[in-house]
């Protein structure tokens, strides 16, 4: 079966291109996405196929608005539990403040299939313009997103091929930055540990940049810890503790957030080790958790209400560039070198 896009990238798909893709009439190819009529199960399933290799959404409100949309922004993020996140969020408020435009969001739980469903419900009440964080999505959403017919920006992340426009951070360049901080300091035996391993792209790159970073001074990485959960201050104590156990001469610890680098901080004081002349660490974001601490863990300003900001502004045409999609925004994290690293 060929599916192929409409010519024109901003036009919204249509029952049309779905039946000339499957092969069936309009009116049979409205029954089948609608559940509704007496259709064999070969012609559904073609049907449904063809839809969604085309990234095809229905129209919820087709004829009922004259224009066709409506003055809401969706926002598509991985986590809220992620501290990360309502910064974004309100920079995305901020912006759209009095732009006649309102935000609602889905939250994916870092799942493909879920990012999916999101995206399909949001999509099919045509809102102005999409905010989606990350750019690694399933066939299916990527295709959904292409053919959306409103902007879209992918937010968080510039290291690879966005659908349409992008605000973010090298998260490679951030772990490569990172590594030189610490191989500068005089630290040798580094330990990495990571919450939503693999499923956290964004962790995943600053790993491979972080390791980059070590090479250069003919150093790996001496162990890891990873947990496919989600990050909290006790799941930050219970990995310190299981990697320090496992690998006690280890003298840095690089944690892929600031909410397990905060509780492996508080593991470190509570067993009187020394940081950060025996062990140093280091988190990543910036968030101010950090402000509570005994002493100031390392880490990484991810730019994340400046992102959130930048995005919607492109959603609301407020773009500083002044272009019309296919935007490429990238902002510059800076170091915090804390208390947890030796000056």
């Amino acid at each position: 079966m060929t599916t192929k896009p409409p010519a024109d990238p901003r036009r919204p798909l249509t029952l049309r291109d779905v039946s000339e893709a499957s092969g069936v009439s309009e009116m049979t190819v409205s029954r089948v996405l609608r559940n509704r009529g007496d259709v064999s199960e070969t012609t559904r399933e073609r049907v449904l196929e063809a839809a969604r290799a085309l990234g095809y959404v229905p129209n919820k409100i087709a004829g009922a608005l004259a224009s066709q949309r409506v003055n809401l922004v969706g926002v598509v993020i991985p986590s809220l539990s992620n501290l990360v996140f309502p910064e974004v969020l309100s920079g995305i408020s901020q912006e759209l403040e009095e732009t006649g435009l309102q935000p609602v969001f889905g939250v994916t739980d870092y799942n493909q299939e879920r990012e999916e469903a999101v995206l399909y419900e949001m999509l099919s009440w045509r809102p102005t313009g999409m905010i989606v964080a990350g750019l690694e999505h399933s066939d299916a959403a990527r295709a959904m997103l292409q053919n959306a017919g409103v902007p879209i920006v992918e937010i968080m992340d510039v290291d690879g091929d966005p659908v349409d426009s992008v605000v973010g951070i090298s998260h490679k360049r951030a772990g490569l930055e990172m590594a030189r901080a610490i191989v500068k300091a005089g630290y040798r035996k580094i330990g990495f540990l990571g919450t939503k391993m693999p499923h956290d792209h964004r962790a995943r790159k600053r790993l491979e940049g972080f390791e980059a970073g070590l090479a250069e001074a003919g150093l790996t990485l001496a162990d890891k810890e990873f947990y496919s959960g989600g990050s909290a201050l006790l799941k930050g104590r219970e990995m310190t503790e299981a990697i320090l156990k496992r690998s006690p001469d280890l003298d840095f610890l690089y944690y892929s957030n600031d909410m397990i680098g905060a509780g492996g901080l508080l593991y470190c004081l509570d067993k009187g080790i020394d940081v950060p002349g025996k062990l140093g660490l280091a988190g990543f974001n910036g968030v101010d958790l950090l402000d509570g601490l005994p002493r100031r863990l390392a880490t990484m300003d991810a730019c994340r209400r400046e992102i959130g900001r930048r995005a919607a502004a492109i959603i609301a045409g407020r773009s500083e560039s002044g272009l019309v999609g296919g935007e490429r925004v990238e902002l510059t994290p800076t170091i915090q070198m804390g208390d947890t690293i030796r000056k």
